[in-house]
């Protein structure tokens, strides 16, 4: 087949097959040497409509160059599968960005409530990291699970809802402490796991609520920083979280208090 009716049949263009055939990905199965014209086989159809379809999936070509080379089966499939999920994901990543947008550009929101707390010093169970911020979703679930587990295997019994603190080089520097803690009455001296018994210190916090899922929690430590800038008592230290219901992930009726570390306060509520 001439490249014209090649290109008829499979909806490629003359610059796609060229460049196909510079990777290596399909190669012509005749190249004329008087005039470089490419021929192809009418049985190359099917991989050329394989390959267009893989690119429509924003599958890199080295990609689609392993998946042609392997046999088919569990191996190939899998390598479909790994992209498949890849593009999920990325999906779900632009969903997120698409609703914390909407969300931010609607004016009919009321203001965040933000109040001023002292918290006590709380007896917990701490599972505490330096991490990357691009590892923070798989670290988190990962400690919650190790929560989990630590419960049902241990005589540790919480005393109130698990939390979250965050320092800021995590988020300035995407390199930083983070940890994550369960209140409990009584501390163990040996934990098995990478969890720690601390005594977490007093701290005094301004506080707002966030009731909903991932996409929308930036407003709430938007209002925080824009609080606590207009009153000139920010100070160093971690920010917290307290999830009084759900889990923050993608839950959305998960229901989460944040605590932005303040100057002490003379008068706590």
């Amino acid at each position: 087949m001439s490249i014209g009716d090649f290109s008829r049949a499979t909806k490629l263009s003359a610059k796609t097959l060229r460049f196909y055939h510079q990777v290596g990905l399909l190669l012509p199965a005749r190249v004329e040497p008087s005039n470089g014209y490419r021929f192809y086989e009418a049985g190359q159809i099917s991989d050329a409509q394989v390959i267009r379809d893989f690119r429509a999936l924003d599958m890199p070509v080295d990609l689609i160059r392993g998946i042609l080379s392997t046999p088919g089966g569990p191996q190939r499939e899998q390598m479909i599968e790994g992209h498949l999920a890849h593009m999920e994901a990325r999906l779900e990543a632009t969903r997120s960005a698409v609703a914390s947008l909407r969300s931010l550009l609607d004016p009919s929101k009321a203001p965040f409530d933000i109040r001023l707390h002292r918290q006590p010093p709380l007896n917990a169970v701490v599972i505490r990291e330096t991490i990357s911020l691009p590892d923070l979703g798989s670290w988190f679930t990962g400690a919650m699970e190790e929560l989990d587990v630590l419960v049902a295997t241990t005589k540790v019994r919480p005393s109130g809802p698990r939390g979250g603190l965050w320092d800021t080089e995590l988020f300035l520097d995407e390199r930083g402490g983070a940890a994550l803690f369960l209140p409990t009455h009584v501390l163990e001296s040996a934990l098995p796991g990478r969890a720690r018994a601390e005594i977490l210190p007093a701290i005094d916090l301004a506080v707002a609520t966030h009731r909903g899922s991932d996409d929308t929690v930036l407003e709430v430590y938007g209002a925080l920083g824009r609080y606590v800038a207009r009153h000139g008592i920010s100070v160093e230290g971690p920010l917290r979280e307290t999830y009084l219901e759900g889990i923050p992930g993608g839950q959305h009726r998960a229901v989460t208090e944040i605590g932005w570390p303040i100057q002490p306060i003379a008068h706590p509520c």
